[in-house]
C-alpha cells in the first residue's frame, strides 16, 4: 500500500503536535506500506523514521501575492497523485503545499480533523476564514475523516454536513515518558506549578494568572513556570498588573528531556483552555508523574477521566482553590498522580497507528471491491 501524505504542517515555523501525530503515525506502519511524504525542501525537520519512507522535496514557491502567481504555481505542477500512484492520500492539514486541490487527487483521500477552534472562536484568530474555508473543502473532498476525539467528532458532526458513518475517532498519546528526564535539567527554586503551549486567547492564560496571583496572595512560596512561545508585552504588562512579576519563570521552548523533568518535578499541570480537540499535556503529565488540574471543557474531561481535577474556566475561584488544595494536600496530590499513572496507560501511538492504518486499509479495500 502506498499512502501520500503532503506535508503543509511540516511547513510552519515552529514544529507541533501535529508534526508528532504524523510522524508517530508513519513510523509505526508496518512494513508492507510504502509512506511517501511531500516537503517544503528548505526545511531540516525532524523527519518520521520507516524503512520504506520516500521523501519528496517540493520546491515552495514564495512569490508575490497575486492571484496570477497563485495560479501559475496551483497549476504548474501536476498534482503528485499522477507521479506517486498513491492508494490513500491523507493530508497533514486542510491545504496543501503546493496549493493544488484535494478533489483533484484520484485516490481515496483520508483527513484528520484536529478541533473547531477556528469556527469558534473566528473573531479572535488570525486568518479564521481561510481557515475554516480550506477545512471545508477537505471535508467535502475526503472519503473518510479521522477525528481526535468524540468532542471533535460532535462538533463536525453539529457543524459540517458529513455523513457520520464517514468519521471515525481515533485518540491521541503521549512521547514523554519518566525516562525521558535529564537529571542535569534545571527547575524553578521554588516548589512549581507548570503551563506549557501556546497562548492564544482560547487557552485563558489570562485567567490562569488572575487565579494564580490570588492563590499566591493566601501563599506566596510556589511560583508558575510557563513552557512554550516568548512573553508577549501585554502578558509582562499582565504579571506586572497582578503582581505575579516575581512569581512566573518563563523557560521557553525546552527539549523533550527537559519538559519530562519539568512536568516531574511540578505540583501539577495547569490546562485552563475554553476549547481544546483533544489535549496532550495532560496525557504528558499523567505520564510523567505529576498531577493535573484542567478546565471541564469540550475534549478534556473525555481524555482526563477522574485522573484530574477538573474547574469551571469561567469561574477562576474554582482554580484558585485547587492550587491551593495540591499545594498544601501532598497526600491527595499522590492520589491523582497514581490515578494519572493508570490513566494513561488507555493512550499509545501503536494504538492510534494500528486504528489509522485500519482506516486505510477499509478504504482500499473497498475501491478494489
Amino acid at each position: 500500500m502506498r499512502i501520500l501524505y503532503d506535508g503543509h504542517i511540516y511547513s510552519h515555523p515552529i514544529i507541533g503536535g501535529i508534526c508528532r501525530y504524523f510522524n508517530n503515525i508513519i513510523g509505526r506502519l508496518p512494513e508492507n506500506v510504502s509512506p511517501i511524504l511531500v516537503l517544503d525542501q528548505r526545511r531540516q525537520i525532524p523527519y518520521p523514521v520507516h524503512p520504506n519512507l520516500n521523501i519528496l522535496s517540493y520546491q515552495k514557491r514564495h512569490l508575490p501575492a497575486s492571484r496570477v502567481f497563485y495560479w501559475l504555481d496551483k497549476y504548474y505542477f501536476r498534482p503528485l497523485s499522477r507521479c506517486t500512484h498513491p492508494d490513500i492520500m491523507h493530508p497533514t492539514y486542510y491545504a496543501l503545499l503546493n496549493y493544488q486541490e484535494l478533489s483533484n487527487y484520484d485516490c481515496p483521500i483520508v483527513l484528520t480533523v484536529y478541533d473547531m477552534i477556528y469556527e469558534k472562536f473566528h473573531t479572535t484568530l488570525q486568518d479564521a476564514e481561510w481557515h475554516i474555508h480550506m477545512k471545508q473543502k477537505a471535508i467535502q473532498a475526503a472519503q473518510a475523516i479521522i477525528c481526535i476525539s468524540e468532542h471533535t467528532k460532535h462538533d463536525l458532526l453539529e457543524r459540517y454536513a458529513v455523513p457520520e458513518q464517514k468519521v471515525r475517532v481515533i485518540y491521541l498519546a503521549s512521547e514523554l515518558t519518566l525516562e525521558a528526564m535529564n537529571g542535569s535539567e534545571t527547575v524553578p527554586p521554588r516548589p512549581y506549578y507548570l503551563y506549557v503551549g501556546s497562548r492564544a486567547w482560547y487557552k485563558n492564560f489570562d485567567g490562569l494568572l488572575q487565579a494564580f496571583a490570588k492563590a499566591v496572595s493566601v501563599q506566596a512560596d510556589m511560583s508558575l513556570c510557563v513552557v512554550g512561545p516568548p512573553l508577549a508585552e501585554p502578558e509582562t504588562s499582565m504579571l506586572g498588573a497582578y503582581g505575579l512579576q516575581d512569581h512566573v519563570d518563563y523557560y521557553g521552548y525546552v527539549s523533550d528531556h527537559h519538559l519530562a523533568k519539568l512536568y516531574n518535578q511540578s505540583i501539577a499541570l495547569i490546562y485552563p483552555s475554553f476549547y481544546e480537540g483533544f489535549g496532550i499535556p495532560p496525557l504528558e503529565a499523567m505520564a510523567c508523574g505529576t498531577a493535573v488540574i484542567a478546565s471541564n471543557t469540550s475534549s478534556l474531561p473525555e481524555v482526563i477521566g477522574n485522573a484530574g481535577m477538573l474547574f469551571d474556566p469561567y469561574a477562576l475561584d474554582e482554580l484558585t482553590e485547587m492550587l491551593l488544595f495540591l499545594r498544601k494536600n501532598p497526600t491527595e496530590r499522590a492520589k491523582f498522580v497514581e490515578r494519572g499513572r493508570q490513566r494513561v496507560k488507555q493512550f499509545s501511538w501503536e494504538t492510534t497507528a494500528h486504528q489509522t492504518l485500519a482506516v486505510y486499509r477499509s478504504l482500499t479495500t473497498r475501491e478494489t471491491t
